[in-house]
């Protein structure tokens, strides 16, 4: 692994608690005995990745803890980031058929995550077919989700993955992105630890940018998955963009879950409404920022971020700013940052200023989070694999891009969607590489 290392997160703890605690044992075996085993398993068909929620729960309320945990395992290897991480309530929970009847729908994420901390707690390893029992060797570019689900199911199976990364610490958007009262990064390392543990090697700081990069792996390995992610944050094109205090919403995340920022004075603005601004805003209110603005272009029903989401941001002291967006940043003799706003109005479907409605607010920070560019600039001059708006094209039963030696999942491919919608592509691009290799050698 690498040698990179999280800062004691006393601190961290202490500014970002979990929205949703760990449930007690007796909790969770109360909690289990209230599923009802549905024989068509809505919950079940609601995850990406499939999980049998019925089968693992029934083992909770059994005492079977470990073969609940390989029970979920078995079909996410990152079941224990998605009980955490996922948005079941709009997946599994919200496919609860107690919704049926007005009952409260069963905490699928919190006994998926006493299931995986009970099988974490033992130490115990997932077992693997002997490490290179089939001659095949697969190189996963990038960190996170897709490429961690690829190169385990590879190395389930005998084959050899090694996954490069070009950060210092693996994990991708769990580590460096998600929410820190969502999922600790902490635990996103212990994970990954896991699927080293597995046979899966590991690249750090080795950044592929290039089609003779690119060219290189294929010299080394049989086949590529790309699972780069998405490109950074886009710019919002107004004058002062670039000014000192103005940081875009995932830098912000990676920088307080990595020790780089502590804490936040002052007045904060994020630019957006997805689900990543209301993490940063609810970041800057936690740590420390007497006030936060979220400011949005359109209205408070157009917002992409989840509802739930928004209401958090609500309970955290987040302010919103609707119809009005960026125009130009300036400094003052303070130091402080000038954000000058203008309101905006929605006429045949576009949005146009509205005359005499410019607006300043004085802050200290501004960040923008109004998506992210796809990252597929390093296969463009690559032959015979497509990109379209941005997103690598891929095979969707398979994740097979253009060219057969080349897979690809996750969010270059999707554009942005959950970790379990990148695991779910890794993870099938895997057996499809098996597939592909174990006809090759027959």
């Amino acid at each position: 692994m690498s040698t990179a290392t999280l800062p004691d997160d006393l601190l961290l703890r202490e500014h970002f608690t979990e929205l949703k605690p760990p449930l007690a044992p007796q909790a969770a075996v109360i909690e289990a005995n209230r599923c009802l085993n549905c024989f068509d398993a809505p919950c079940t068909g609601a995850c990406p990745t499939h999980i049998d929620v019925p089968g693992f729960i029934k083992r909770i309320a059994s005492g079977n803890l470990r073969g609940s945990a390989l029970r979920i395992l078995d079909a996410n290897i990152l079941g224990a980031s998605c009980a955490r991480a996922c948005p079941v309530e709009v997946l599994c929970e919200g496919a609860c058929v107690m919704h049926r009847y007005n009952r409260d729908p069963i905490q699928i994420g919190q006994l998926q995550r006493f299931a995986m901390d009970s099988f974490r707690a033992t130490g115990e390893e997932l077992l693997t077919a002997p490490r290179a029992s089939r001659n095949l060797q697969v190189a996963c570019i990038g960190g996170g989700p897709s490429s961690l689900a690829c190169a385990a199911e590879l190395c389930r199976h005998g084959a050899s993955a090694t996954i490069i990364e070009r950060q210092p610490l693996p994990g991708g958007l769990n580590t460096y992105g998600v929410a820190e009262y969502k999922l600790r990064a902490a635990d996103s390392l212990r994970e990954v630890e896991m699927i080293r543990r597995m046979g899966v090697s590991f690249r750090f700081d080795s950044d592929i940018d290039s089609a003779e990069t690119l060219e290189e792996l294929e010299s080394e390995f049989d086949f590529i998955f790309l699972g780069v992610g998405l490109g950074a944050v886009q710019r919002m094109d107004i004058p002062g963009e670039d000014s000192p205090g103005v940081i875009n919403a995932l830098e912000l995340i990676a920088s307080y879950k990595t020790g780089r920022i502590r804490e936040i004075k002052g007045t904060v603005v994020v630019v957006g409404a997805g689900n990543t601004a209301i993490d940063a805003a609810n970041a800057a209110r936690r740590l420390g920022a007497e006030t936060v603005y979220l400011l949005y272009r359109r209205g408070e029903r157009d917002i992409s971020a989840f509802d739930f989401e928004y209401e958090h941001a609500k309970q955290e002291g987040v302010q919103f700013l609707w119809r009005r967006q960026p125009h130009a940043i300036r400094s003052n003799e303070r130091g402080r940052l000038l954000l000058e706003t203008v309101q905006v109005c929605e006429v045949d479907g576009a949005l146009s200023p509205i005359l005499d409605s410019h607006d300043t607010i004085e802050c200290d920070f501004v960040v923008p989070a109004i998506g992210q560019s796809p990252f597929a600039q390093l296969v463009r001059d690559l032959r015979r694999i497509e990109v379209h708006s941005g997103r690598i094209v891929a095979d969707p039963a398979t994740g097979q891009t253009g060219n057969p030696r080349y897979f690809a999942g996750g969010d270059c491919v999707n554009g942005g969607r959950e970790v379990v919608d990148a695991v779910a592509d890794g993870k099938r691009s895997a057996r499809a590489i098996l597939k592909i290799a174990e006809a090759a050698y027959a």
